[in-house]
């Protein structure tokens, strides 16, 4: 099975040679094809072949995929495009990037990612570029009806009824409020935990590794947003995963959209409708004791300990992590990178300059407890984005979805600490 699946997508340079170095690279909006050109880049200039695996869009899956390639310790995919929740996962299958990657090139990043990216004193992944949830708006929109870019959720959903109702007047029906990552999966605990956090319900899990989910505030954010449900956000967004909230918003129909920075170059590209139409701000505020908050993101490179060139492979993760590299990205695909000085280059600068806006975004970003939960997180998540799904859909009140998501989790957990 696993040789199918990578029969299926693998794609080669000018030939295969059984030194050829293989990476498995995400695929959400123009990820893909921005590593499969860096990927090219780097064999052309270090005299190796590459072959690049395309994966599935959906986070969950491609952590699936991986977990079966990596447990059946196959050596097809020698470099590992990892989530920045994955180390703590998948570690044990990584080779320690200290022993092929010198210590200034490493410490030239972000500290915190560089620390996500270790486990057990090994760094399992060196980071690649940074991500945090941010709120998309229409700002032709908001200046036609009089409205202030939204400062919390209540705001937001004041600004997109009066707006939609508006545009539905106006003769367009198939304006909606705002889109989202509402999708069962891994994207549908990033937007609920900026919602539980946003409400002042912490991160699911405090700093002594206790469990907190189950708290009045976390039961607010999720009845707030189980309220958009049919009003300001399509039935729809209950399948929806990043691509999907990106094609309505993009296509012109939705005045507010939470997406990641990737979104940006693509909603500002040549062709797409909304083209000079839109603003990007951090998410909003919950409550009276909220907070404007968002998701952590992002991307690392890893090695598998499984490779049969792990320094070749170490050298194109050494490649495509830097500067110039992580410059070119976040010029042409809008990637946030994780080397501190490349927010400083003039063409960066000029190319993005909405990277500025991401930056106090990313100061008040929160954390999946992924290195808390360890190879225990994915099952962790799973019961979070039920929960927040069964609320949504109406299938279960939310106080009632987050008590029983916090009994599962206390299951799972050792007498309800991590």
């Amino acid at each position: 099975m696993i040789g199918v699946l990578l029969a299926a997508a693998l794609c080669f340079g000018t030939g295969a040679r059984a030194e050829a170095i293989a990476i498995a690279c995400g695929s959400v909006g123009i990820e893909y094809q921005l590593c499969k050109e860096g990927a090219e880049a780097w064999g052309a200039k270090a005299g190796h072949q590459v072959q690049v695996v395309q994966t599935p869009a959906s986070a969950t899956d491609r952590l699936a995929l991986f977990q079966q390639l990596l447990a059946a310790g196959s050596s097809d995919v020698d470099v590992f495009q990892v989530d920045v929740i994955w180390p703590g996962i998948l570690g044990r299958y990584f080779v320690d990037l200290r022993k092929y990657i010198d210590a200034p090139t490493v410490d030239a990043h972000f500290k915190t990612q560089v620390e996500n990216n270790t486990v057990g004193g090994e760094l399992k992944a060196l980071p690649w570029f940074a991500d945090v949830g941010l709120l998309y708006y229409r700002k032709d929109l908001l200046d036609k009806y009089g409205q202030a870019v939204p400062a919390t959720w209540d705001a937001l959903a004041a600004a997109a009824r009066t707006i939609a109702e508006g545009e539905h007047k106006a003769g367009d029906a198939a304006m909606v409020g705002l889109v989202f990552q509402g999708k069962a999966y891994e994207g549908l605990t990033c937007n609920a935990l900026e919602w539980v956090d946003g409400f002042g319900g912490g991160r699911l899990v405090d700093e002594g590794g206790k469990i907190t989910l189950n708290n009045p505030h976390a039961v607010e954010a999720l009845r707030t947003a189980a309220g958009w449900i049919g009003t300001i956000a399509p039935q729809g967004v209950l399948n929806y995963a990043e691509e999907d909230a990106r094609g309505v918003f993009q296509s012109g129909h939705a005045v507010f959209m939470r997406n990641w920075p990737y979104a940006w170059a693509l909603a500002n590209a040549a062709d797409s409708p909304v083209k000079g139409k839109v603003g990007v701000a951090a998410l909003p505020a919950g409550g009276a004791a909220g907070k404007p908050t968002g998701t952590l993101g992002g991307s690392g490179l890893a090695v598998s300990r499984f490779s049969k060139h792990p320094a070749e492979a170490a050298d194109l993760v050494r490649y495509l992590a830097s500067p110039a590299e992580q410059a070119r990205r976040a010029i042409v695909g809008s990637f946030n990178p994780t080397i501190p000085s490349v927010y400083d280059d003039p063409a960066v600068v000029k190319a993005q300059p909405f990277l500025g806006q991401i930056l106090p975004a990313m100061k008040s970003a929160v954390a999946r407890p992924s290195r808390v939960a360890g190879d225990r997180y994915n099952q962790a998540s799973s019961i979070f984005w039920n929960a927040a799904h069964d609320a949504l859909s109406g299938r279960a009140q939310p106080d009632a979805s987050l008590a029983a998501a916090a009994a599962s989790l206390n299951r799972l957990s050792h007498d309800g600490r991590w």
